[in-house]
């Protein structure tokens, strides 16, 4: 791990970078409603476009990656990200009202491009470049912290950035993502690839058989994932109105007091990351541990709006958080083949995007209803990721590690052979 360390340090300004691009903008959209002259729901889509289009074009990114090599992929998608970027940035700077609303959509959505190809692709490479499982989970440890990282300081700098130029933040994310480019083009080193010459009916064939295959333990997987940022994006959400509309708390000190359960969540997700090693027992236990944590003390919270005490269960939530992420991320990535890490990996990005998008929205309607309600929502969904944590994951022992190894080798030895038949039947 010593030797890879300059290659991490380039890998984890992706997601540092790509949080940065989107979490940024979300203390300033009142200010850039304002300055354009438009709807509260025109400048909420500027996040939304954003997701969405990453949603639909992380699978296509995953499979193109195991296709043709993770660094290949991650390189013009961080080119995409810097354009769109830069587009957003002309047209703030530039032009004015509805019409520069438009152009700056539209570079949002090359964002989102980007993003896809980013960001989702970092967790199999990272677990390609490492043949130790401790390594690996420590690795991915790290590139959580990364993310999390930004999102404890994309309110801060966001609001201190607007309140200078009310388009400064818009200017600042290409230049980030050229940065994290030329990090990854001098210093990323990645291992040998071996190039996967299946076509797409082939490489959606095989998928569908490890879905079928291992389907039970990826779900619970794909879904605590999403629950996960669900439950991060709509306390955040909470928070952020609250703040504001309750104890008229904005700009960098709104940003100060949203970074303090953030900043828990990245100290905890690098802790995981050293304390789970290769023992799959522990990384479920530790999972296990962190949703409940959450799921208590979203309980705890609805009894009381007092904000000092929820701010401080949601730092306990968020903890548990940080805690179950680099387990998810290493019983992944470790229970795959390399040739299909990246559509599966995919499929999981895809499925914490859904979580970023969908908790702001429904806490958005859930504060109108009692604030016992709100939380009782969100400690129901956070259970359930427990439950799945429990019943769902289900990793061998540690002295059991070998023949886990051993099996993926049969499932592919399988999958390779029902392709080669039905490559043989349409001949």
């Amino acid at each position: 791990m010593e030797s890879k360390k300059r290659d991490l340090f380039a890998l984890a300004s992706i997601p540092l970078i790509m949080t940065l691009g989107n979490s940024m903008l979300i203390p300033i959209l009142p200010q850039i409603a304002k300055e354009l002259r438009i709807s509260s729901f025109m400048v909420s889509m500027l996040i939304t476009v954003y997701a969405v289009v990453a949603i639909l074009l992380i699978p296509i990114a995953g499979y193109l990656s195991d296709r043709f090599g993770r660094k290949k992929i991650i390189i013009p998608s961080l080119i995409i990200a810097a354009a769109g970027g830069g587009v957003s940035a002309a047209a703030a700077w530039l032009m004015s009202g509805t019409g520069a609303y438009a152009v700056i959509l539209a570079g949002r959505l090359l964002q989102g491009i980007g993003a896809a190809g980013a960001f989702p692709i970092v967790i199999p490479l990272v677990s390609d470049m490492f043949k130790e499982e401790e390594e690996v989970s420590k690795s991915l440890g790290i590139i959580e912290t990364s993310n999390t990282f930004g999102k404890v300081i994309s309110p801060i700098l966001g609001a201190f950035l607007g309140s200078l130029i009310w388009f400064l933040p818009f200017i600042a994310i290409p230049v980030l993502c050229l940065i994290s480019l030329v990090l990854v083009i001098f210093l990323v080193k990645p291992p040998k690839f071996k190039e996967n010459k299946q076509t797409i009916r082939e490489f959606l064939s095989t998928t569908k058989e490890i879905l079928h295959e291992k389907g039970r333990w990826l779900y619970a997987i794909f879904a605590i994932g999403g629950i996960a940022m669900f439950g991060v994006f709509g306390v955040l959400f909470y928070l952020s109105e609250t703040l504001e509309s309750t104890y008229g708390l904005k700009g960098v000190v709104k940003g100060l007091v949203l970074a303090i359960p953030l900043a828990a969540l990245c100290l905890a997700s690098f802790l995981a990351g050293k304390f789970i090693g290769d023992n799959k027992v522990v990384m479920k236990w530790t999972a296990f541990a962190g949703m409940t944590l959450l799921t208590a003390a979203l309980i705890i919270a609805g009894f009381s709006d007092q904000i000092y005490f929820v701010v401080g269960l949601m730092t306990l939530g968020s903890i548990g958080i940080g805690l179950a992420l680099p387990c998810m991320d290493t019983l992944l990535t470790e229970g795959i083949e390399k040739q299909q890490r990246g559509m599966i990996s995919s499929l999981y990005s895809s499925m914490r995007f859904i979580g970023v998008s969908l908790g702001p929205p429904a806490v958005s309607l859930l504060l109108k209803a009692h604030h016992w309600v709100l939380f009782s929502v969100l400690a129901s969904v956070s259970a359930v990721g427990a439950l799945l944590t429990f019943f769902a994951v289900k990793p061998g022992e540690k002295n059991e590690d070998d023949e886990h190894k051993k099996e993926p080798r049969r499932v592919n030895f399988r999958l390779q052979r029902s392709i080669r038949n039905k490559s043989l039947a349409r001949k």
